[in-house]
């Protein structure tokens, strides 16, 4: 009987809780995740070994010939023998290492399972599950972490003969959103909210075939919608070649796990600061280029800016936020034929002075912007400010009536609220990639529980340069106010703002305090 998915992400969810004694909710996924693709692993290479078993006569073949068709014709990784040798020598499966639960040492043998299998596999699995800091009895005690194995044992198999890929993609994925949804910022940093992704990817449309590269790619989640997208237009998600960088290597871990969980195999991440260290290069030494580049990336994050170097587009991004640095690592990555882009930002970056002007003045400029989407407030875990999506393209590769021009489409009241979050629906996503496709001006009719209208226009690169180069929606696109306005939304306008305040006033404070001026706190 097939697993639905409901019950592989109850069992799932009842394997994390068993953690809520030993440690904060927004630690479970450096736990879970491993154990989780440990127990995957083990599932799928013992019901392949069966399957071995029952089609070949053992007794007509060597123990080397054994191995040698096993590994060629059904296995495709290693799950190889621990303490070799020795009276403890056992394989370093799920179902072994479980069967000495009960005995002292637990952790320290689970991190040996998982360190064999990295070894044993390194162009698949070299460094996956992190650093299993987890596994030491000071930081998670063998009964916690036995409860853990034996409440996620119950999980049925994880194989391919009993479960599809698409459900154990989507428990992986469950388990991210509720643990984003549970623990707030620092699972926030990175997932970024599974709509936000569908409607940025659906704008780039990657093609088969092609490089998708996520320079900041948290989880994954924008390479596999990217996949997902082909394949719901019934193509060949697999074919894509998916490239991403993370900073933070037990991050870079899920992400490979949650990849290989959505049976793509055709991916390569790196762990690594993007704008410090780019990982992927030409061997010229200058940054590899894409078809399609896609990111969330940290907003308003502190740098070491750059002092020479050829992605510095216009200028160098100041010390207090990386925005503009993120966006021109981009461009730079972009391929000259066919390369587009789109990263989520805060408003900020549509208008701010200074060194960022000189860089937004320098893209438009060069007519490498295409549109810029303003989006709802409160989409994402980590902050409720509103962003926007801007779309880049690589030179000379718009379209030609689109030269010249910027779109600029305002979804920022196409929402349906739900819980303490806003959502992007079906609608609004369709509704907001049909603007964009669009060849004239638009103005959508309220759609959705909360109402919200869509707008978008067309703006000539002269009107903005007569603006000064400054990119704020509202200058742009005018949707008609609504004739009334709800307490609600007035008090999220207000915190937005005034958290836009604060954020400008920490950046001044910064500023003139490394100008050794001081006597201006509050």
């Amino acid at each position: 009987m097939a697993v639905t998915q409901q019950e592989i992400e109850s069992r799932l969810w009842d394997a994390a809780d068993e953690l809520r004694v030993a440690m904060a909710e927004a630690q479970y996924s450096s736990v879970v995740f491993p154990l989780m693709f440990w127990k995957y692993l083990s599932d799928t290479w013992e019901h392949h070994h069966q399957e071995f078993l029952d089609e070949n006569d053992l007794d007509d073949l060597t123990a080397e010939e054994a191995h040698e068709i096993e590994y060629r014709d059904y296995q495709s990784f290693e799950i190889p023998l621990i303490y070799p040798g020795t009276v403890q020598q056992r394989r370093a499966s799920w179902s072994s290492i479980l069967s000495t639960i009960a005995h002292p040492g637990l952790g320290q043998r689970v991190r040996t399972a998982l360190q064999s299998i990295e070894n044993a596999n390194p162009a698949k699995f070299s460094r996956l599950f992190g650093s299993m800091t987890w596994a030491n009895e000071e930081v998670l005690s063998g009964e916690v972490l036995a409860a853990v194995m034996q409440a996620m044992d119950r999980t049925p198999k994880m194989h391919e003969g009993n479960m599809s890929h698409d459900v154990l993609g989507g428990a992986y994925e469950y388990l991210l959103k509720r643990f984003s949804d549970g623990s707030g910022t620092r699972a926030g940093q990175f997932f970024t909210p599974r709509e936000v992704v569908e409607l940025i990817v659906e704008i780039l449309d990657p093609k088969g075939y092609e490089s998708v590269y996520d320079p900041t790619c948290g989880s994954g989640g924008m390479l596999i919608a990217s996949a997902n997208l082909l394949k719901a237009h019934s193509k060949r998600g697999y074919t894509l070649k998916l490239f991403g960088q993370e900073a933070v290597p037990d991050t870079a871990g899920v992400a490979r796990m949650n990849l290989f969980m959505h049976n793509l195999d055709k991916f390569q991440v790196e762990v690594g600061d993007t704008l410090k260290d780019p990982r992927f290069k030409k061997p010229d030494g200058s940054v590899a280029q894409f078809d399609v580049i896609v990111a969330n990336p940290p907003y308003g994050l502190k740098w070491k800016p750059w002092t020479n170097d050829p992605r510095a587009i216009g200028g160098v991004a100041p010390q207090p936020t990386a925005d503009w640095a993120f966006v021109q690592h981009m461009i730079a990555s972009m391929d000259p034929l066919k390369g587009r882009a789109g990263v989520v930002l805060p408003h900020g970056v549509l208008f701010r002075g200074g060194q960022e002007a000189a860089i937004r003045q320098r893209v438009l400029d060069e007519d490498l912007l295409e549109a810029v989407i303003g989006l709802p407030a409160n989409l994402f875990y980590s902050t409720a400010i509103p962003t926007a999506i801007l779309v880049f393209r690589a030179p000379g590769t718009k379209a030609p009536d689109r030269k010249g021009q910027v779109l600029f489409i305002d979804a920022s009241k196409r929402f349906t609220k739900v819980k303490k979050r806003n959502v992007l629906t079906k609608d609004d996503i369709a509704d907001t990639v049909a603007a964009y496709h669009s060849d004239s001006d638009t103005e959508h009719d309220p759609v959705g529980r909360d109402g919200g209208s869509l707008a978008s226009r067309f703006v000539p690169l002269t009107e903005i340069v007569a603006n000064e180069y400054d990119l704020k929606i509202g200058k742009y696109v005018k949707q008609a106010a609504s004739e009334s306005e709800d307490l609600g939304t007035l008090i999220d306008v207000y915190n937005m703002a005034r958290a836009e305040r604060q954020m400008a006033e920490a950046r001044m404070l910064e500023v003139l305090a490394a100008a050794g001026i001081e006597g201006f706190d509050e």
